[in-house]
């Protein structure tokens, strides 16, 4: 399979922000899976049980919070 890679920047309300975290959340917990689309086309990943999450955060001159989830 080539690889399907997704790298984009929005800027957006906290809220938004909040309301996208939320939708990829219950997606997650109700299908076991997510969507994404790029150029067209759609890829639905399939997400196991048992997942390794990651939370960083680092304060400075530009703030950040990566939230990742792996397996």
């Amino acid at each position: 399979m080539d690889l399907f890679e997704i790298d984009e920047k929005q800027r957006m309300s906290r809220e938004a922000a909040a309301d996208k975290l939320r939708a990829l959340a219950d997606s997650l917990s109700r299908h076991n899976s997510v969507e994404f689309q790029k150029a067209g086309k759609t890829l639905t990943v399939s997400v196991p049980d048992q997942v390794e999450l990651a939370i960083e955060v680092e304060l400075g001159d530009d703030n950040e919070l990566e939230i990742e989830l792996s397996w």
